[in-house]
């Protein structure tokens, strides 16, 4: 251990804000150099905050934080010391990437910090090797248990030799064997690091017992700092977690006392649950085997176990939630049926994240609970005020629970659990993260539901002093109960100091945990040169960019669905778009009233019969017959030749032929109107050539000729803007949820306390999807010319460079979004009214962006869409080439630096 009169973190006069909460409150604190600390107190007294900005996560609010030597409020001092500090977030596996494999996750690290490839080899191998994680290099990091998860972090978080090392509760949730193995990792790597800082945050007073000085924190101060020794010495106190009560202010601890529990007082054949041969499979694999006991009425039954052990799954069957697959179970006598709601009514359950409606206040959420178990209405208000008091929650009745304390939220979510008063309580982790004088008062509660009311109750827990109140316990490990017994016997059968020894050797005798390391292995390990430290900085490294682009592009590959849906989705938008958004008019369905029946009107009908644009419907009858077949859709178009046509025309006088449009479609009305008054012109120019002659039409005439789309059909209009349409939506959305699933994921932390660049990091996202919108570019070109029968004339290569081009400005528009969101549904809502709606409104998919006027115009000549469609449609109708739209390049050039200019100044490298 090293001395070092300069402290590794100084803290002065910190404070820190999320709104109107305070976090810290004026912290002044130096960390001592090359020693492992610890920072103990229950969730929520500002122990990650601090962790936070001491890793640069977090921005500093007010105060002074320096770490090794320099200000953390300087930039250009966090990206030099970035790469000597080590950052593992609270949470399981956080900081990895669940569809990564073990290698893969710590192949990802390595590159990040700069390894060469023999180096990162040396480096992955000595760490799997000292964790035991070597034999599960191609398992996929989600699929990992608790504790394997944890130890991996560490790895990643120690690829690449740190000077600080700063651990965010990092046992919370891991059976007690994995938080064995884990520490006594991490004392190894002490020994050969002996300069190495160590932080920790912890709410387990008994592996803060090991640490070299303490920090106790509450409520975001600290109330002591010293050695473990030293805080027993200062407040006469025989464990750490009494130390940390005994130093707690007077308000918080008023009233506490120790927890008795008197001994159950049941008959043994009042059988609450019973449970034989219960096995449960899921395809091959067996989460429960066999697993048989009984528990009686009013007791207190503990499950213990390690990590995916099948405790839950137990429980879940236990209470008709699942199904066992073979295997029976009783509850209070009778046989459980999955089916049988009843059975369920009879069971309150406690989830360890409190399953309460935020938006509703406490009286709301028992209401609530009280109406889904079908409490009778009329007792329901007594119900609610009989769990207020039982629980004390009268002064907090019309607060949310997000804005109460945790020990009251626990009170409350227990009451909810118990409003409808079952007979069997299950409580998974329920006191994880409360401090001692909440829990204790947590375990008086359920004392009193056992002993008085009689409640059976089934807790989990990874505290060993909870799991010494049960009265019976089970110890589990791979789907089998390895032990049932009273905790002291089990305790004695194993000939251990404590429960936690026992249930440490339980679990190694059924093949727990992962092996050690072979001290050959690690010793030939170390023995290999290796690099020194690298903690110079560069300032843009390709390495770390397409370090990013090699791990999405294996998340894109091992997301089917979402590949899937990128490629086949845009197809099938382009069938639909291309076949549905059009301006074509044939086969319109017509009739006539004629109400003058002769040769001369019927001439005039047979005229307009004969064009394909319109199809012929039984003649109208009358008026009402008209309005009727117009309303229900059966006509687009009624003509109504008056009484009296052929006589008007014979001699001259002006004659009105009505004509009715279904106008609920305008565009659609006016091209049929066009349609008409062309054929009632070609009906007139008809009937003057019979009578007069070709003298009377005169020499002078229009002959009409179409260039580019002789047929003047609209899919060879609508497909190549349909293209581009589809390359700039679904692009975006795409990059928008990638880089927004980090932070709702959490994984966004590697950002900000890696050193990687905001440039890297988005160009690096970005290239995948570039290249997939490329591949859908290449398809739905194919399905244009396929399908659609509508070649290219021009140059391709000039499309496909300019698709490249818009491809990069769609993705940096789903980077934009993801920038400045923090939700998958709020980047998906911003990337889709940012792209569509400013295309199809003024990019000039439909109107020429010619004819736009104000500022609709304005944007129309800047927004991208209008400029590719210009050169998609120059190159599919106009023969076009790039000497020909070379002008329409200009404008998306400049646009690709400004988009992505815009999201790398937007997203942040700290957590504001």
């Amino acid at each position: 251990m090293r001395n070092d009169s300069s402290p590794s973190v100084r803290l002065q006069g910190v404070r820190l804000h999320y709104g109107k909460v305070e976090a810290l409150a004026g912290i002044d604190l130096d960390i001592p150099v090359g020693r492992m600390v610890g920072l103990i107190g229950p969730d929520g007294v500002g122990k990650s905050s601090l962790l936070s900005l001491v890793s640069g996560a977090r921005a500093v609010q007010d105060g002074c934080v320096e770490v090794l030597g320099g200000d953390m409020a300087s930039s250009h001092h966090r990206k030099e010391i970035c790469s000597r500090i080590a950052y593992m977030p609270q949470g399981l596996g956080k900081n990895l990437y669940p569809t990564l494999s073990v290698e893969e996750n710590l192949q990802f690290f390595a590159r990040l910090f700069g390894h060469g490839e023999a180096e990162r080899r040396r480096r992955i191998d000595e760490l799997t090797q000292a964790t035991g994680l070597q034999t599960f290099l191609t398992r996929p990091a989600g699929k990992l248990s608790g504790g394997m998860k944890q130890k991996l972090g560490l790895c990643c978080a120690l690829i690449h030799d740190p000077d600080l090392l700063i651990l965010d509760e990092p046992t919370t949730g891991v059976d007690p064997l994995a938080r064995a193995q884990f520490w006594e990792l991490i004392g190894s790597i002490r020994v050969d690091r002996p300069g190495m800082s160590v932080i920790v945050a912890t709410a387990y007073m008994d592996e803060a017992q090991d640490f070299d000085w303490l920090v106790a924190m509450d409520d975001g101060q600290i109330l002591a700092t010293g050695t473990p020794a030293e805080l027993l010495e200062r407040t006469g106190s025989d464990s750490l977690e009494s130390a940390f009560v005994a130093l707690l202010p007077e308000e918080k601890k008023r009233g506490h006392a120790p927890v008795v529990i008197p001994p159950l007082e049941a008959d043994e054949d009042d059988i609450a649950i019973e449970a034989k041969d219960l096995t449960m499979r899921f395809g091959d694999f067996v989460a429960v085997d066999s697993v048989s006991f009984r528990i009686r009425r009013g007791e207190i039954f503990g499950f213990l176990g390690s990590n995916g052990c099948g405790k839950s799954t137990t429980m879940k069957m236990l209470t008709g939630l699942l199904p066992a697959s073979e295997g029976q179970a009783w509850l209070f006598g009778h046989e459980i049926d999955p089916h049988d709601l009843d059975t369920r009514r009879r069971v309150g359950y406690m989830s360890q994240a409190f399953s309460l409606y935020s938006e509703l206040s406490v009286r709301q959420n028992l209401d609530l609970h009280a109406r889904l178990f079908h409490v009778p209405a009329a007792d329901i208000p007594a119900r609610v005020q009989e769990m207020v008091e039982r629980f004390g929650l009268e002064k907090v009745l019309h607060e949310l629970p997000e804005s109460l304390p945790l020990g009251i939220r626990q009170r409350l979510s227990l009451a909810v659990a118990m409003v409808h008063k079952p007979e069997l309580l299950i409580l998974d982790e329920p006191t994880s993260g409360v401090d001692p004088v909440a829990r204790d008062a947590f375990w008086r509660l359920l004392v009193q539901l056992s002993r008085r009311d009689k409640v059976t109750i089934f807790i989990s827990t990874h505290f060993m002093n909870e799991a010494e109140r049960c009265d019976r316990m089970s110890m589990m490990h791979a789907g089998k109960v390895l032990d049932s017994d009273v905790p002291a016997k089990l305790v004695e059968k194993r000939g251990a100091k404590n429960l936690e020894e026992a249930f440490i050797g339980y679990l190694l005798d059924a093949g727990g945990g992962t092996p050690p390391a072979d001290k050959k292995e690690a010793t030939a390990s170390a023995d290999t040169p290796s690099e020194p430290p690298a903690h110079v900085r560069q300032r843009f490294s390709l390495q770390r960019l397409l370090s990013y682009a090699w791990r999405e592009a294996l998340e894109l590959q091992r997301d089917p669905v979402r590949a899937t849906l990128a490629l086949g989705g845009s197809l099938i938008l382009m069938v639909v778009m291309g076949f549905g958004i059009g301006t074509d008019v044939n086969d319109l369905r017509y009739a006539v009233l004629d109400l003058d029946q002769t040769t001369l009107s019927h001439n005039y009908q047979l005229d307009i019969a004969g064009s394909t644009y319109f199809l012929e419907q039984p003649p109208l009858t009358s008026y009402e017959d008209l309005d009727r077949r117009m309303k229900n859709g059966e006509l687009a178009m009624a003509l109504e030749i008056p009484p009296g046509f052929a006589r008007d025309v014979a001699r001259g006088r002006p004659v009105a032929i009505g004509a009715w449009f279904d106008g609920a479609m305008p565009q659609r009305a006016e091209t049929v109107q066009g349609y008409l008054q062309g054929m009632h012109q070609h009906w007139l120019s008809e009937q003057a050539r019979r009578q007069y002659g070709e003298a009377a039409l005169g020499n002078i005439s229009v002959e009409n000729r179409f260039r580019y789309n002789p047929d003047v059909k609209s899919l060879p209009a609508m497909v190549p803007a349909v293209i581009p349409i589809l390359l700039l939506m679904l692009p975006a959305m795409l990059t928008a949820l990638a880089v927004v699933r980090e932070k709702e994921m959490g994984s966004i932390i590697n950002l900000y306390v890696t050193p990687v660049t905001r440039t890297e990091f988005l160009l690096g996202k970005q290239l995948p999807y570039v290249g997939l919108a490329m591949l859908n570019f290449l398809l739905m070109t194919l399905l244009a010319v396929t399908v659609f029968d509508v070649p290219i004339t021009g140059s391709f290569l000039t499309l496909a460079t300019a698709s490249l081009l818009f491809c990069f400005i769609s993705t940096g528009m789903g980077l934009l979004a993801s920038a400045v969101t923090k939700s998958q549904i709020a980047a998906m809502f911003f990337a889709m009214i940012g792209t569509l709606i400013p295309a199809m409104q003024y990019g000039g998919m439909i109107d020429p962006v010619s004819s736009l006027k104000g500022s609709g115009r304005i944007i129309g000549e800047i927004y991208p869409a209008s400029h590719i469609f210009a050169i998609s449609r120059g190159v599919f109708n106009k023969a076009l080439g790039f000497s020909d739209l070379s002008a329409s390049f200009w404008p998306l050039l400049l646009a690709v630096p400004v988009i992505l200019g815009l999201a790398i100044l937007l997203l942040k490298k700290q957590e504001s």
